[in-house]
Formats: structure tokens, sequence, C-alpha cells
């Protein structure tokens, strides 16, 4: 239960801001690649059992470059949490969403400020 809250309160909270490295594409096929983006983000984030039984939350943003095909090339973690059990959990949480669904066509690569969110309710 713990869990289920605390994914809903990251997927609300995951407002992407997107910097776009080629040209501008349609608004809804953009849209749909960031509602597949919050979508694998909302099934691959977990909170960690011990920050569960603690009652650690945080907040945490992370900067991807994201390859035409969806491999995500980099990332940064540009704030962390400042909570060991949490911030151990962002590297993970990449490697899960490597690759994300391709980009729309004509994308070449983007960078992606991600913000993440773990919260009890």
């Amino acid at each position: 239960m713990f869990v289920t809250n605390a994914l809903k309160s990251a997927v609300v909270a995951a407002t992407v801001l997107v910097a776009v490295s080629s040209q501008v594409t349609a608004a809804d096929t953009m849209q749909s690649w960031k509602v597949a983006l919050l979508r694998a983000v909302s099934q691959n984030q977990s909170y960690p059992r011990a920050a569960l039984m603690r009652e650690i939350e945080g907040k945490a943003k992370v900067r991807l470059i994201v390859a035409a095909d969806g491999t995500i090339t980099a990332h940064e973690i540009l704030e962390a949490t400042g909570q060991d059990l949490l911030d151990r959990e962002i590297p993970k949480l990449v490697a899960k969403l490597n690759p994300l669904p391709a980009l729309p066509e004509g994308q070449t690569d983007m960078k992606i400020v991600l913000p993440l969110e773990w919260a009890l309710q």
C-alpha cells in the first residue's frame, strides 16, 4: 500500500521538462512520448524497503540524455534527495528505464530533466 501511494505521488510530481536539440515536432506526438516516459517511471520506480520502514521521503532531479532510438546515453543527478537510501535508487531506476521508447520521428536526441519523488501518503 505504501509503495502504491508513493509511486502515485511520484507520477503526479514528475513533470517532465524537455529541451529538444532538433526540430520541433507535432505537440501530440511529443505528448504521447512524455506519457510513455511517465508510465515507464511509474512502473519502474521503487521505494526501498528500508526507507519505507524509516519513513524516509525525498525529491531529486536527474538529467537524462536520450538518443533517437530511446537509449539513455548519459545521466546526471542534478539534485540528490540527501537520503542515501533513496539516492542509491536513482542509478537503478535509470538502468531499469533504459531503453525508453524511441523519440518521435525527426528527433535526434533529447535532454530531459526528470523530477523524482519518494513520498509516503
